[in-house]
């Protein structure tokens, strides 16, 4: 029964550490989404800015 808590406690300690590290990913990735969506807006602005200057 000793070495079910060690296992446990040691299992415990890495889940807690390693959903720590999920949660800094998943901030990254946040982060990330809304460069690449700041970005897309910015392209298709200036692919309409450049139709618009070719039509006139």
């Amino acid at each position: 029964m000793k070495n079910i808590r060690v296992y446990l406690m040691a299992l415990l300690v890495l889940l807690t550490f390693t959903l720590s590290s999920c949660e800094l990913v998943g901030d990254i990735f946040e982060a990330g989404m809304w460069t690449a969506l700041i970005i897309i807006v910015i392209i298709v602005l200036i692919v309409t800015w450049l139709f618009r200057k070719i039509r006139r």
